[in-house]
This record gives structure tokens, sequence and C-alpha cells, in this order.
């Protein structure tokens, strides 16, 4: 079989079916079956496909990789879709395609306000998601600015004396919540070594011992966001797998 061929049946895969070429779709849903049907089709279409079953997954994925579109199911455990459609809004120029068995006007209407692209109900119609996606790229290639640089962390970023108030390079301030203070200044203190989750989370609560590490990563994920929305920098924080946290050029 030819890479041109369809792996479902050994037919010439007909050039309609390659629109997704090079797209990185995420699809949060924890649904594993839903998700498997979704993630397969997407990746016969082309597309670069990804699978996660939680908004905390999300976000910990977003500290090392992007994304274009994001698949988003309304009904996930812990933070519901339309609370992490509200923040991915907030944080950037991700494509939102929300995915719900809530089919009302009410609920469309709420979903779009909290920042989804493209409202889509269950059952899914595979093809009318692909062509979503499609819609969605050409808006978001079309809209997408380009980034300016990412200059030296160490020389360009600059942190108040206090700790609550992030400087970048270009001389934007941001305010600071007291967890992200906490965690900015270990960061730099440590000058450009890696600080563990255990002494990042020491930092920032009184009962290290009751304090889920999924809740740093998603404070970690935000605060690159805010920062990418306020200042249209990436601040570098590394996210090192097993270890912890580095800021670093």
């Amino acid at each position: 079989m030819t890479a041109d061929q369809d792996n479902r049946g050994g037919a010439p895969l007909p050039a309609a079916q390659k629109e997704l070429d090079g797209l990185t779709v995420w699809v949060v849903e924890d649904d594993p079956e839903l998700l498997d049907l979704m993630l397969d089709d997407l990746q016969w279409r082309g597309a670069q496909a990804r699978g996660l079953g939680s908004a905390e997954a999300l976000y910990r994925a977003l500290l090392h990789d992007r994304c274009d579109i994001v698949v988003l199911d309304v009904g996930l455990p812990g933070e519901d879709g339309y609370a992490v459609a509200s923040h991915l809004r907030q944080a950037g120029d991700i494509g939102i395609v929300m995915l719900t068995g809530r089919g009302s006007a009410h609920d469309m209407a709420h979903g779009l306000t909290q920042g989804a692209d493209v409202y889509l109900v269950k059952p899914l119609d595979l093809d009318v998601l692909a062509a979503g996606l499609l819609s969605l790229r050409r808006r978001l290639s079309a809209a997408r600015p380009v980034m300016p640089p990412i200059m030296d962390a160490q020389q360009a970023w600059q942190l108040s004396s206090d700790g609550w108030t992030l400087q970048s390079p270009a001389r934007q301030t941001l305010a600071l919540t007291a967890m992200e203070r906490g965690v900015l200044q270990l960061l730099f203190e440590a000058s450009g070594e890696p600080v563990t989750r255990d002494r990042l989370i020491e930092r920032i609560t009184d009962t290290p011992w009751d304090f889920d590490p999924h809740r740093l990563d998603v404070l970690v994920h935000r605060l690159r966001a805010r920062v990418r929305s306020a200042t249209g920098l990436e601040l570098p924080i590394r996210a090192l797998r097993g270890q912890g946290y580095l800021l670093t050029a």
C-alpha cells in the first residue's frame, strides 16, 4: 500500500482527505473510545493528533509543547471545558473547538462566549469536525501575528526587588500573584540552575504535604500564558521531566 492509499480500505486516498496535513490538533476527551475514534480519523486525514484526558493533562502538555487547535470536551473531570476554553482564549491564539452533548441555543451561546471558535454537538460527525478544523486553520493563519524574538532570560527578564512585578525585555510589566511571585523568586535566584518541584511547592504554600503537584504545573502554565498575553513574548521557563523547572535562555 502506498502513502496515497486509504489505510482503511486500500483505495487511493482522495486529496480532500489530506486537508489537515501539518495541522497539530490536541483532543481533550475523557471517553477513551471516542478519543481513539477521533485520533484515528484526524491522523488519517493528515493531522498530527494527540489525546489528553483532562484539563490538567492539557496544561502540563502546554508547558512542553504547542498545538494549533484544541478539541475540547465540555464534561471533563475536574476543571470543565467552559473554564478551560475561557483560560485558553485569554492565554493566546490557540484555536478552540468545543465538543458537547449540550445542544441548546443557551449552551452554544455560553460556549462561544467563553472562547470557543467552533461549537459541535454530540453525537459527533467526523466529517463536520474535519471541516470545522480546516475552516479554523484558515482563519488562524490569516490572523496570527508575527511574534518578537525571545531574548536571553537572565539579561532581559527582570523581577522587581520585592518580587511582585515581572518586567519583560521590552520593559512591559506584569503584576504577579503571591504564588507566581514565589515561583519566580526561586527561579531567578537559581541563576539558570534547575529548581525541584518540592522546593517550589515549599515556597508557595504553608502545607506542602497537602499540595497537589499538578497544581504547580497549572500555575506555571497560566503564568506563561499571562506573560504571553500581556507582552507578546514567551517567558522562558522550561519544565524538566523528573526534576522541576528551569529559567533559561
